[in-house]
């Protein structure tokens, strides 16, 4: 019959000094001479969120030791756990010495040794030590292990320290060091080396990057990460603060390479703080030395740089932003002076209740400059400040009807300098009035609910004073979101004019299962051309194109979303469309976009492109992604890339290529390999997450 024990218990000292409340759970316990505690068969005791089971316990109050019989189990507070043959300890179980003692940190990490000594509660010392977070079968060797002559866990620290360590692969020695530092698996950051990778380049030969993390305090890390082949000697770096307002994130890199004479560079930074009164600023800069040094690195793939500075502050009644960008282009046609490479521009909104409705008011302003002494459009500076109000009021009419009618009105002010096209002051008003019409029509059959909207919006607005430039306004597209707008044009520079009206019906439905579908078609009328627009925007002319456009989600993962815009003839002047499918195994999408030539938009051919991007986890060993963008107008490949990914219970293995097809004065096609290796149970704030390997007999 088992006994129970509960108290404090009067053989530990640790209840005399109010340390906590002990548990005993054993078949048998006998208290011998009143200095021995013997307990047998099925043991447990709790102590303080420590957990020990053995055969039998002799608690010896003489020497204040714990005799442990085993086989012995001990699971610390903080998920650590210490199996062992026999062990000596206090009774506290922080000090002692175990035989024949495996050591298993987070569940990930097993440590194997002849001998485990407990010091000061804090440090095990291991002697004889095999390491590894693989599972190991019978008499198999593990698929890698680490043998040392001793093994010292700081569990304070967090850190494993190595001494005469072999790692070694199936058995296999293949590196020694006398001495080696690594961090546990319970730890979140910690200075040393992250994963290395292997890369392999056309332009670059092949080469290795080894990452050092650097911890800098808890809100401060820096990591450096030297690149090393044949044709380049790279040092990239990463800083990263976080603030009690904010963050900061710094990263670039330096290169003297082949192919280059000059030493080569670049600087991302970006950071945004919170400086009170609810505004925030922040920025982002970007330089880089040359054009091509992105691309042939694979650090980013862009075209144009943009760094900017912006204050802003948003609320329920009043919005205001202030920014300021400086644009570098990064395109073999086009001139940084010629950009513009600076812009500015400053806006306010404030919005209050005013006649049964809603008054929106603010103001703005933008400067645009440019560094070239050319004059005409490609060395024009501009700066513009203007005022706005408009007033909004819905309405709910007979019959189901839902309107909106509004009034408004702006004024602007232009200063335009060497562009002799344009007056150097210039003025304008624009006064509008509009009024929308929405008639809901909804059908619940029990499988869906269904939705019909057919909407008129009629619009008029006219044009006081001078044309100014047009800056802001050259890449207008119609589209679902614009269609019953007042104005389409993205920009302050360009404001529709004269009588007109957007007709269109919406059709959505959301069935009980979780599918949902919508599908909108509409179309702009004028009683005038409206020259401003691009050919190829679908709202050049009296009538615009029909916007077709509509989405659809399945419950199964399948989701489909596309736009087209088709004119009178049947033609197509732009379209996109995309379709995935997302499971939890699988992702995949495609996508297409299609644009027609536009001289007025700098797009002198006709843009046909497919894209695709993949992922898909075949179990959980493996994981495929792929991903491409073919050049339909060229019929030649932009971009490919392919991706295998390795995994079990204590590494990852990742492997990948990649081949950029396009090319240009500055940059040449490239075909880029990439290898990395990352052990379980040593990478900090990682678990392990990988599929146990099974034995078999």
């Amino acid at each position: 019959m088992r006994l129970l024990i509960v108290a404090l218990l009067w053989a530990l000292p640790m209840a005399a000094q109010s340390q906590g409340v002990a548990t005993l759970v054993a078949d048998s316990v006998v208290v011998e001479d009143r200095t021995r505690l013997v307990a047998q068969g099925n043991i447990e005791v709790f102590f303080d969120g420590t957990r020990l089971s053995a055969a039998q316990i002799i608690y010896d109050r003489a020497t204040d030791q714990l005799i442990i019989g085993g086989p012995i189990f001990i699971q610390a507070a903080d998920g650590d756990i210490l199996t062992a043959e026999r062990a000596t300890l206090d009774p506290q179980l922080e000090n002692g010495m175990l035989r024949g003692a495996r050591l298993v940190l987070d569940q990930q990490l097993q440590l194997a040794a002849n001998q485990v000594s407990r010091v000061d509660g804090r440090y095990s010392q291991l002697r004889q030590v095999v390491v590894s977070s693989c599972n190991v079968c019978n008499t198999e060797a593990a698929l890698w292990d680490i043998r040392a002559e001793r093994v010292v866990h700081d569990q304070e620290a967090q850190q494993l320290y190595f001494d005469n360590a072999t790692f070694r692969v199936r058995g296999i020695p293949i590196l020694w060091v006398p001495y080696a530092r690594l961090p546990d698996p319970t730890l979140e950051r910690a200075t040393g080396l992250l994963i290395p990778q292997i890369r392999t380049s056309d332009l670059l030969g092949t080469g290795i990057k080894l990452p050092y993390f650097i911890t800098l305090g808890d809100h401060r890390d820096l990591t450096l990460t030297p690149y090393l082949s044949p044709e380049t000697r790279t040092l990239e770096a990463r800083y990263r603060q976080a603030f009690f307002s904010g963050d900061l994130n710094v990263r670039g890199a330096i290169s003297d390479d082949t192919l280059q004479d000059a030493r080569r560079s670049y600087l991302f930074a970006d950071g945004a703080f919170d400086v009170g009164s609810g505004t925030t600023l922040s920025f982002d800069l970007k330089t880089v030395s040359d054009s091509a040094y992105l691309l042939e690195y694979g650090f980013a793939d862009l075209d144009r740089l943009e760094s900017s500075v912006t204050a802003q502050n948003i609320s329920d009644t009043h919005y205001f932003r202030a920014r300021v960008s400086y644009f570098e282009t990064l395109r073999d046609d086009e001139s940084n002076r010629a950009l513009p490479p600076v812009v500015a521009d400053l806006r306010y909104e404030n919005s209050t209740p005013v006649g049964g409705g809603m008054l929106r008011f603010g103001g703005s302003a933008d400067a645009v400059v440019r560094t070239t002494l050319e004059s005409g459009d490609a060395g024009r500076d501009t700066l513009r400040a203007g005022t706005f109000a408009m007033w909004t009021r819905d309405l709910n009419l007979p019959y189901g009807l839902r309107g909106e009618v509004s009034a408004g009105a702006r004024a602007d002010l232009y200063r335009v300098n060497n562009d002799p096209d344009f007056d150097t002051t210039i003025g304008r008003v624009i006064p509008s009035l509009g009024a929308t019409f929405r008639w809901p029509l909804i059908k619940n059959t029990g499988k869906a609910t269904h939705l019909l909207t057919p909407t008129v919006a009629l619009g008029w607005s006219d044009q006081y004073g001078t044309t100014p430039p047009n800056e802001d306004s050259t890449r207008a597209e119609l589209d679902q979101a614009n269609l019953f707008d007042l104005s389409r044009f993205p920009g302050d520079d360009r404001a529709e004019t004269g009588f007109r009206a957007a007709i269109g019906l919406t059709y959505s439905r959301t069935g009980v299962g979780g599918s949902f579908g919508t599908f909108t078609f509409g179309r702009v009328v004028r009683d005038r051309s409206e020259l401003d627009f691009s050919p190829s925007s679908g709202l050049a002319g009296q009538a615009s194109d029909w916007l077709l456009a509509g989405q659809v989600t399945s419950p199964t993962g399948i989701y489909l979303d596309g736009r087209v815009l088709v004119s009178d003839d049947i033609e197509t002047t732009r379209g996109a469309g995309r379709l995935g499918w997302r499971t939890d195994m699988v992702d995949l999408t495609a996508a297409y976009i299609w644009q027609a030539a536009d001289s007025t938009e700098s797009r002198p051919d006709s843009v046909s492109e497919w894209t695709f991007d993949t992922a898909v986890k075949l179990n959980e060993v493996f994981t495929i992604t792929a991903d491409a963008r073919y050049d339909v107008a060229n019929d030649s490949p932009a971009r490919a890339g392919f991706g295998v990914e390795w995994r079990n219970e204590c590494v990852t293995v990742n492997l990948s290529a990649s081949r950029r097809f396009t090319s240009s004065t500055t940059v040449e096609p490239s075909t880029d390999y990439g290898l990395s290796v990352s052990l379980g149970g040593f990478s900090a704030g990682r678990s392990a997450t990988g599929p146990v390997a099974g034995c078999t007999n």
